[in-house]
């Protein structure tokens, strides 16, 4: 009896899926994941104040960025969402009107759990390179850590420390501990502590 044929994913795949259910179709494979657990969601909102605020909001930060969540984007046949990402306004001066974005972000994070931490760092890096993609975070709520990449000409350079300085991170953001990117640090020591220019 002969094999069923392959076929590759496609968007109907990811539209069946249940809500509890995130999806992404990598060359074209379709793959998922739960939607996160308390400890990821915790990263999600240290995420929305420590970057989110000055660089979407421009409080005690640049502003001209939009920092949006679990982003649908269309890069060279892939479906990928990450945790959350970010556009300048001057590549993106208006959101589109689609679901998703056929652009590339400026920067990425990945939150790792369990479920994705293979996937993010296998198959999605590379592929947020290729795409263009300047900066990616992986933030590990469970290591307590955050790997910072900055692509030049397709090629990643991995920095990590304690302290995530703003040249190393991004353009103009505030120093801030890598614990507190995970959602472990204390209220009163993970705000902004320094605000410095990039250099270039």
């Amino acid at each position: 009896m002969a094999e069923p044929a392959y076929r590759n994913a496609n968007y109907e795949d990811i539209l069946t899926l249940p809500d509890h259910r995130v999806g992404e179709i990598i060359d074209g494979e379709l793959h998922t994941h739960p939607r996160p657990a308390p400890r990821h969601a915790r990263a999600y909102s240290a995420l929305g104040y420590l970057v989110g605020g000055p660089f979407d909001g421009g409080r005690d930060g640049p502003g001209g960025w939009w920092i949006i969540d679990e982003p649908e984007i269309h890069l060279a046949g892939d479906i990928l969402v990450p945790d959350v990402a970010g556009w300048r306004h001057e590549r993106l001066p208006v959101l589109p009107d689609s679901a998703w974005f056929e652009l590339a972000p400026d920067w990425v994070c990945e939150i790792l759990s369990p479920a994705t931490k293979r996937t993010d760092r296998t198959l999605k890096m590379p592929r947020y390179a290729r795409g263009g993609v300047t900066y990616l975070w992986l933030v590990d709520p469970d290591a307590r850590t955050l790997e910072v990449y900055r692509s030049r000409d397709n090629r990643q350079s991995a920095r990590q420390n304690d302290t995530i300085t703003t040249h190393q991170a991004l353009p103009n953001l505030p120093k801030v501990r890598a614990e507190c990117l995970s959602g472990y640090g204390a209220p009163e020591s993970c705000g902004p502590t320094e605000h410095t220019q990039a250099r270039a």
